[in-house]
């Protein structure tokens, strides 16, 4: 028997339905009551309803979720909060059997627990603790808040809706990468941690580095965001970065370095 609170985490759980974000369209769209809304979308699933189906498919071990859109803030409500759709690795045979392997089952939760959060936040994103013990893992909650606090005395960081709330305002994803590089990590290990490309992650270090260059010669943010090419706020969070994230000393020497040439050429 479910109790009032369970009641209530499956009632937040279907707020993030697509036929709620269609409502949410129409009500907004064309000023209409909740129950002309629903009447709207019984009628296009009435007329549409056979040509849903699609035959796109996906690769093996992924699937689509329906989550809360990164823009939004985490102050507005569920029921109200933008929803996008995200492809997710739930499984890789390829990095989860290693990884069980040498971790067994609770490593591999955590492993897996990463990387559908990185993924669902590189694609503009965010999952709640909620998404993922009812709807992915079908586990407790507690189990993930655990894991999570795991996660955090290891110095990973897990983009969550909550986790985000936590830090005032949601960082972009390019941050997060440079992020990673000035603490040590290799291309290839962002590359696969973060689901991008080397070339994106090299791309990514190479602008914070111009970025880093045209803060030291004295230019104003919004030349720095000019000049390399990236928005004001990106251009904020690089100069953040330097000026507060803990560089590890090879990637400070290798800062250095640059500016030290790049003063030479002048």
């Amino acid at each position: 028997m479910l109790n009032n609170s369970s009641h209530q985490k499956w009632a937040r759980l279907e707020k993030k339905s697509l036929d709620n974000q269609f409502m949410n369209e129409i009500i907004s769209g064309m000023n209409c009551s909740p129950f002309e809304a629903k009447a709207a979308l019984d009628t296009v699933h009435k007329v549409y309803g056979d040509f849903f189906e699609t035959a796109e498919s996906l690769a093996p071990g992924k699937t689509k979720f329906i989550v809360v859109s990164a823009e939004d803030s985490p102050a507005k409500s569920l029921k109200e909060a933008k929803k996008v759709s995200v492809v997710l690795t739930i499984n890789d045979d390829g990095e989860d059997l290693g990884t069980k392997q040498k971790g067994g089952c609770v490593r591999l939760r955590q492993h897996r627990l990463q990387r559908i959060c990185n993924e669902a936040f590189m694609q503009g994103g965010l999952l709640t603790v909620e998404d993922i013990a009812n709807r992915i893992f079908c586990c407790g909650e507690r189990t993930i808040v655990r894991d999570l606090q795991e996660l955090r005395e290891q110095g990973v960081f897990v983009p969550l809706r909550s986790t985000i709330k936590d830090m005032g305002r949601t960082l972009s994803h390019r941050s997060l990468i440079v992020g990673k590089w000035v603490q040590g990590h290799e291309y290839s290990e962002i590359a696969r941690e973060t689901n991008h490309s080397v070339s994106a992650v090299s791309n990514y270090v190479h602008k914070f580095k111009q970025a880093v260059a045209l803060m030291k010669d004295g230019y104003d943010v919004h030349t720095i965001a000019f000049l390399v090419k990236v928005s004001k706020r990106l251009a904020e969070e690089y100069i953040d970065i330097y000026a507060h994230a803990e560089i590890v000393p090879s990637r400070k020497h290798e800062l250095d370095n640059l500016l030290k040439k790049r003063m030479s050429n002048q």
